[in-house]
C-alpha cells in the first residue's frame, strides 16, 4: 500500500452509529393515544361492576345517595327510569366532564314493585309472593355524554318464573343475608336462582345490567377497550 492510498484511507471519516427509532409496539409498550373521556359507573352494585368489567370497559365508580321513594300512581319503567337518570344526575358532581353510565333494576308482580327488603320479614314476604309464580323484571338504563346528551334511555323487560319454594327453603335462604339487598328479594346470579324455573329475555338484565344494550351505547362512542 502506498503512502498517499495510506493518507487517503486515514483522513476518510469514521462512519457514525446508525440509530434507528423504534416503535411504542416494537419497544413493547403500549402505542400513545390520546387520553379518553372518563366513563363512570353511577353505582355501587358489584353485580353492576363485574358485568361491565367483563366486556373491557374501563370506568370510575361513585355513588350519591338519592331519594328512591315510589311517586304516587308511578308505573314500574316510570320509576325504574327516573331512578337511574337521578343517579346519573347525581354523580355528576363528582365527575363534571364525565361519561355517566347509571341504571336501576325493580321487580314487578301484579302491578306492585319490590324493592329491596327492609328487612328479613320482609324479604319472606316477597319470597311467598313469588312462589310459583311469574313476575317482570325492569332495568332501566341511561348514558349521559359530558356535554349532557342523552345516548341511552332505556327500559328492559325480563320475565321471570319461579317455582314453588316452601317456607324451610325461604327460611334458608334468608338466613344466608343474600335478599337483603336485592331488588325482589333473590340474586338470579347467586343462590337464589335455584328458584328460577325459566327467564325470558335478557339474563343480564334480570342480574342489574342489559349488557345487549350497553354494550353497543359503550362502541360507538368508543368507550371500550376491546
Amino acid at each position: 500500500m502506498s503512502r498517499n492510498d495510506s493518507r487517503k484511507r486515514a483522513t476518510q471519516p469514521t462512519p457514525l452509529p446508525t440509530t434507528r427509532r423504534r416503535t411504542a409496539s416494537q419497544a413493547g409498550g403500549e402505542v400513545p393515544h390520546t387520553p379518553r373521556t372518563p366513563l363512570v359507573l353511577a353505582s355501587g352494585s358489584p353485580r353492576r361492576r363485574d358485568l361491565l368489567a367483563e366486556i373491557g370497559a374501563r370506568f370510575e365508580i361513585v355513588v350519591r345517595p338519592i331519594d328512591e321513594r315510589c311517586r304516587p300512581d308511578e308505573a314500574p319503567p316510570a320509576y325504574a327510569r327516573r331512578m337511574a337518570m337521578e343517579k346519573a344526575q347525581a354523580a355528576r358532581g363528582a365527575w363534571p366532564g364525565a361519561w355517566l353510565l347509571a341504571a336501576d333494576t325493580v321487580v314487578e308482580i301484579d302491578g306492585h314493585i319490590l324493592g329491596k327488603p327492609e328487612n328479613q320479614a320482609v324479604a319472606r314476604h316477597m319470597l311467598s309472593r313469588l312462589s310459583g309464580r311469574g313476575h317482570r323484571v325492569l332495568t332501566a338504563v341511561t348514558l349521559v355524554g359530558p356535554d349532557e346528551t342523552v345516548h341511552l334511555d332505556e327500559v328492559v323487560t325480563s320475565h321471570v318464573r319461579f317455582r314453588r319454594i316452601d317456607a324451610h327453603e325461604i327460611e334458608a335462604y334468608v338466613a344466608t343475608g343474600e335478599p337483603l339487598d336485592k331488588a325482589g328479594a333473590y340474586a338470579v346470579q347467586g343462590l337464589g336462582g335455584r328458584f328460577v324455573e325459566s327467564v325470558e329475555g335478557s339474563f343480564s338484565s334480570v342480574v342489574g345490567l342489559p349488557m345487549e344494550v350497553v354494550r353497543a351505547a359503550l362502541a360507538d362512542h368508543d368507550l371500550l377497550d376491546v
